[in-house]
């Protein structure tokens, strides 16, 4: 099945696999604060590597190393 985009390309929901069920989605705590993260589509190609859930816990953390 594929959907058309706005911008006139096609995405295939059988690739993405998600179908609007969040709570499938994989999550981790922050290492800053322990909030927990949920996966996101921007983090897909890195979300072995993200450790924090915002720009100020990643600041923080710096800050108090």
């Amino acid at each position: 099945m594929e959907r058309k985009l706005a911008g006139g390309g096609k995405r295939s929901t059988a690739v993405s696999g998600f179908r609007g069920n969040k709570q499938a989605l994989p999550s981790k705590p922050c290492a800053h604060c322990g909030r927990e993260m949920t996966w996101r589509k921007a983090w897909a190609k890195t979300w072995s590597e993200v450790k924090f859930c915002s720009e100020r816990c990643r600041r923080e953390a710096k800050a108090a190393r």
